[in-house]
């Protein structure tokens, strides 16, 4: 479409090795979580236990920690200051469980020690949340009723929106290094089982990276069919 009719848009074929890595992505996280949540750690640990465990060492006894519904839906809200950790992490006591809860408390204490692209990314994430919403129903309307600036500014919100995904991940992989660093000091698992705990959150970590790069590629196209009305 855009130039070529309504029919087939060649710059799809941009975003064909990103789906399949992002595709591989997701498939790694599930099989590698699900195959640590069968396994119980040695010391029996709940995730809410580690994650209370670490909170308050880092003296966050302030940061509460909720049950939030669904599968992989554990995360730190900043605004409110709780820590939300899914049934299978809150409640399990397996390798995931921790790794993941230990991973969520590494964000905490990023936001306790203003950690530089945390603070970025919670800045811009506002823009960054229309962007990625947003950006391409501007564009597409621009592109119909051939406003440029319509399109231009779909760019601009989308290009924070990549901006945002970047910045996502010198967050998450120093979450994950603080993870496992602080299940090694705290003696919540036995050294034999940091491996596995790390290998779950290595799997998540590459689902950032396949968003980054589907980011990165989706702006390339978005150029491109901008390019195109030149």
């Amino acid at each position: 479409m855009y130039g070529y009719g309504w029919g087939f848009d060649p710059t799809f074929i941009l975003l064909i090795p990103a789906l399949i890595f992002a595709a591989y992505a997701q498939n790694k996280i599930n099989s590698t979580f699900n195959k640590y949540l069968r396994v119980r750690n040695s010391y029996g640990y709940t995730g809410f236990q580690v994650a209370r465990t670490i909170l308050d060492n880092h003296g966050l006894q302030n940061v509460s920690i909720e049950l939030v519904r669904g599968h992989l839906t554990d995360h730190y809200d900043p605004r409110n200051r709780v820590l939300r950790l899914s049934n299978e992490v809150y409640n399990g006591n397996s390798l995931a469980s921790v790794g993941v809860a230990a991973h969520e408390c590494g964000h905490a204490v990023q936001h306790q020690e203003a950690y530089a692209p945390l603070t970025i990314r919670n800045a811009i994430a506002p823009i960054a949340s229309f962007g990625s919403q947003g950006a391409w129903l501007l564009v597409i309307a621009g592109l119909f009723f051939g406003w440029m600036q319509l399109i231009d500014l779909g760019i601009l919100f989308f290009g924070a929106a990549v901006v945002f995904q970047i910045i996502t991940l010198p967050v998450e992989y120093n979450a994950s290094r603080r993870a496992i660093a602080v299940l090694t000091e705290y003696n919540l698992v036995p050294a034999n089982e940091v491996e596995p705990a790390r290998k779950v959150l290595s799997a998540a970590a590459l689902t950032y990276v396949a968003a980054t790069v589907t980011a990165v590629l989706q702006l390339a196209r978005l150029l491109l069919l901008r390019g195109r009305r030149d």
